[in-house]
């Protein structure tokens, strides 16, 4: 485990900005339908201070929507 080695894993997620980040990216991929709201400036400082969560929400929707994908095929047709 050398390249974890210094990293923290109980400061992974231990905050609400880094959790809000994260559900944001998510859902923002997961849900096609355009925001009915604009982002609050408190919503914005937290994107802007942990995009890197955001990002991994991000990437977790794409990952939702590929799972989603599969499920259908198997399910309708095959």
């Amino acid at each position: 485990m050398g390249f974890l080695k210094g990293i923290r894993l109980s400061a992974f997620l231990d905050t609400y900005q880094e959790w809000h980040a994260l559900v944001e990216g998510f859902c923002e991929v997961l849900c096609p339908w355009p925001a009915r709201h604009k982002l609050s400036r408190k919503l914005s400082n937290d994107l802007r201070g942990d995009h890197h969560y955001y990002a991994f929400g991000r990437a977790l929707g794409v990952i939702a929507w590929i799972i989603i994908a599969r499920i259908i095929q198997v399910v309708f047709f095959k």
